[in-house]
């Protein structure tokens, strides 16, 4: 399927690694001109090697509003605008559940919440025009309990809560926006790279007892479904959250 996205520009956070690098790949297989993020200088050069003249990187961390504000400037002043926007940034490491305190919740809200609604804020006060598709990266976590820690949990519930509050007021613009869930993937610098090598039987018995599939699912897997939100062929699709998790949530 052409998904018509070539010529687009693109800009996804938290890209120089698993999920955002998925997604950042497979926009540049579709034709797009496209920006990745990170905090690390050497990790965005390493990531952008093996691409052509039509990839580009820049340094900021996204839960500061004044790097979200360079972001959006050094990508429309790259590519002349913005029309898709991918946020991906998130960090499940936090205290275990009943060990909250208030700087705990600040932190992980800062790193799950704040790194989107700072960058998608930032990009529609830009004076380039704002992007006709937004998708945000959210987790399982925040659709049901599943054991991760509470203030995770709760933070990708709002991003969700977020993505259908907002999504009305967005269409208005012309803007769409739509949130993906992702399950246990697999990949290079996911935490079950390291679960899995200190305790492949447990992990199996997870997979087989808690995923109808039975297995991780890929990077690749995640970003063939953002990719497809972000282009025209979902042009009636906004305000929702996909779950893509091999069967393994319970909500019917």
């Amino acid at each position: 399927m052409d998904l018509e996205l070539k010529g687009k520009n693109a800009l996804v956070t938290g890209s120089s690694k698993g999920i955002g690098y998925a997604i950042a790949s497979q926009l540049h297989e579709e034709g797009c001109n496209v920006t990745i993020n990170g905090r690390n200088k050497k990790s965005l050069e390493s990531s952008i090697s093996p691409f052509n003249e039509r990839m580009n990187y820049c340094i900021a961390d996204v839960t500061d509003q004044i790097d979200c504000k360079k972001l959006i400037d050094n990508t429309i002043d790259h590519w002349g605008s913005i029309d898709l926007l991918v946020c991906n940034v998130g960090n499940g490491d936090s205290v275990q559940t009943g060990n909250e305190n208030l700087e705990e919740w600040k932190k992980v809200f800062l790193n799950n919440l704040f790194s989107t609604t700072n960058v998608i804020e930032a990009v529609r006060k830009s004076s380039s025009d704002c992007p006709k598709s937004i998708v945000c990266i959210s987790s399982i976590a925040g659709v049901e309990s599943t054991g991760a820690p509470v203030t995770y949990s709760v933070a990708k519930s709002a991003i969700n809560s977020y993505v259908k509050n907002i999504s009305k007021h967005l269409t208005k613009s012309g803007i769409r926006i739509n949130a993906v869930a992702p399950g246990n993937i697999m990949s290079e610098s996911s935490v079950w790279k390291e679960k899995f090598s200190e305790n492949p039987k447990d992990v199996k018995t997870m997979l087989k007892k808690e995923v109808a599939m039975g297995r991780f699912g890929t990077p690749e897997e995640i970003s063939n479904l953002v990719v497809f939100l972000c282009s025209e062929k979902s042009s009636f699709i906004t305000g929702s959250t996909f779950i893509v998790d091999g069967g393994q949530t319970k909500r019917v």
